[in-house]
């Protein structure tokens, strides 16, 4: 949605940029009809970080404005689950406790952090040596189960994404244009 239908009339807006929207707007008004009288139904999905910018006429055309928040704990735990379920975890790895730490993380976030510590022991491995060195070293020697002090470490390194602000105005947004 951001890329397509951005509201027209900008200064710096192209001109083909404002004709394909415009298309696009004229097409969704034909969609519902057809030439044998039979009712066509087309379901138009989209997503945007970006809500407040899309055109008010396509904005007036999607019937169903629904916002997605941040993940709840069950939510942060089962994205947790996800990112790791093909590598292997120390023992003392809790994902309840993750999901606590991570409280108003995006999904993506909470992925950067999976990535992030699951690069810890690579890390430690290769810390101090020589390119040579690290050519040589076995696969055995630069994979070691992430532990929970990786995820502590990863998580010290990266913050949220969404900002109160950012929270903010989407509930803003929702409040004036959304629907249930």
């Amino acid at each position: 949605m951001d890329a397509l239908c951005a509201s027209r009339g900008s200064d710096n807006e192209h001109e083909a940029s404002r004709r394909v929207k415009s298309e696009i707007l004229t097409q969704m008004d034909g969609m519902g009809s057809s030439e044998d009288g039979v009712d066509k139904h087309v379901m138009v999905l989209g997503a945007t970080n970006f809500p407040w910018d899309i055109d008010e006429a396509l904005r007036r055309r999607l019937e169903k404005r629904v916002y997605i928040p941040l993940p709840a704990e069950p939510g942060r735990k089962q994205l947790y689950w996800i990112n790791l379920r093909d590598v292997e975890l120390a023992q003392d790895v809790n994902f309840s406790d993750l999901a606590t730490l991570t409280d108003g993380f995006s999904g993506a976030d909470i992925t950067n952090i999976c990535r992030d510590a699951a690069m810890m022991a690579m890390r430690r491995a290769i810390a101090g040596l020589s390119p040579d060195e690290i050519k040589n070293l076995k696969k055995e020697e630069v994979e070691s189960p992430i532990t929970m002090a990786d995820f502590r470490e990863a998580r010290s390194k990266i913050q949220p994404s969404v900002s109160e602000t950012d929270l903010k105005k989407f509930h803003r947004w929702m409040e004036e244009f959304g629907s249930a």
